[in-house]
């Protein structure tokens, strides 16, 4: 298996890459920078790395050459990837000089940033210069949602490919044929997830997940008042919490565990005070992170409220198609019955205004309260 066959329903763009990368002299379809684009859970990053072992590959090494980019320890591939709100300006330069060093084994050195919407813009202006000025074997590969997340002056540097979302019978495939999951159960994890490939996956092998996507949704439709909406707020917050900390406290547990044992310490000794400011370094990173995966929570709630709202709309309208959240068909009939489709569509405005509010920084609380009341006002006639 590939790193190619990890990337389903994105065949056209594939093909794309697939022909940049061809050791064909006569190739001219490869340039020396690319943005790869598309919705959460599409693929970004497994195309990106797949493309990646593709450029590194000299044809008779493309097994080892595979493992190595999937390991991230090629000695040609690069990689930026940040698991806090923003990449920082000190991360892109060291990137940028890095990128500077000729190939030592393979035919190109790559590098990749996922996530390169979160530059601000004077990082990504110190990234447009090496753009504009890049060695002649060095690869760039961006990835980020959407072409208008970058500056336009770094647009018109790239070649960009966009990457469709996948459509569920696909997704639940995959996880079928890799994973091991139930069809059955792949299938539900799919479409519940919105070809999410991340978090079907997640909902498919995590019980806890599903019992609190479905927490999420029974919270918003038990609401009816003001003061619910307010409980309601609480509730989901407490419930991201929830899903952020089983992402993070056990990595953070490893990690702190692997900074002792490098530091020589013993688990459960005692840090030397010389040694206390690179434990508060690891500290500090793991906060940020916190706080983005607080952040991704609370956005994958929202994205099951607007799933719900969705589902109800339609049926309001009578439009035919599977709901996402057909399990709980019932619900959904009776909330589409006690209101109607205008104030579902307003409830559904909320929701974009709260994800809006909490990307730009607006307290979680706040922005939830908001969203609920809308709720509690429209989501019944």
């Amino acid at each position: 298996m590939t790193l190619w066959d990890d990337l389903t329903g994105q065949s056209e763009a594939v093909a794309v890459l697939r022909a940049a990368a061809s050791r064909d002299p006569d190739n001219s379809a490869m340039t020396h920078s690319w943005l790869l684009t598309g919705p959460p859970g599409s693929g970004r990053s497994n195309l990106a790395y797949a493309f990646a072992a593709a450029l590194l590959s000299r044809g008779d090494d493309q097994e080892a050459t595979e493992r190595q980019v999937a390991a991230r320890s090629h000695p040609d591939l690069a990689v930026l990837s940040t698991e806090r709100v923003i990449i920082t300006i000190e991360e892109v330069r060291r990137l940028v000089s890095s990128s500077q060093f000729s190939p030592s084994v393979g035919r190109y050195r790559v590098v990749v940033i996922e996530d390169a919407d979160r530059m601000t813009e004077r990082t990504s202006n110190l990234l447009l210069k090496a753009l504009e000025e890049p060695p002649p074997r060095t690869v760039w590969i961006l990835c980020a949602p959407s072409e208008a997340d970058l500056i336009p002056t770094i647009r018109s540097r790239v070649r960009s490919v966009r990457l469709r979302t996948p459509d569920v019978s696909d997704v639940a495939a995959l996880l079928v044929a890799r994973n091991g999951v139930d069809r059955d159960l792949a299938l539900v994890a799919a479409r519940e997830a919105q070809s999410h490939i991340g978090m079907a996956l997640r909902l498919a092998t995590n019980p806890e997940a599903r019992a609190r996507r479905g927490r999420t949704l029974e919270t918003a439709l038990g609401i009816r008042s003001v003061a619910d909406a307010v409980r309601a707020a609480a509730t989901l917050l407490a419930l991201a919490g929830d899903d952020a900390k089983a992402i993070t406290e056990e990595r953070d547990a490893q990690e702190r565990e692997q900074a002792l044992r490098s530091l020589g310490v013993d688990p459960g000794g005692t840090v030397p005070p010389a040694l206390r400011s690179q434990l508060r370094a690891l500290e500090d990173d793991q906060k940020r992170r916190a706080t983005r995966s607080l952040r991704d929570g609370l956005d994958r709630i929202m994205v099951d409220l607007q799933s719900l709202y969705r589902d109800v709309l339609l049926l309001q309208l009578g439009v035919d198609g599977d709901p996402v959240n057909g399990a709980i068909l019932d619900r959904l009939t009776s909330a589409a019955r006690g209101s109607t489709p205008a104030a579902t569509l307003t409830v559904l405005d909320a929701i974009a205004t709260a994800r809006q509010r909490v990307e730009s920084n607006v307290a979680p609380a706040l922005a939830l309260e908001a969203m609920l009341v809308a709720v509690s006002r429209h989501g019944r006639a």
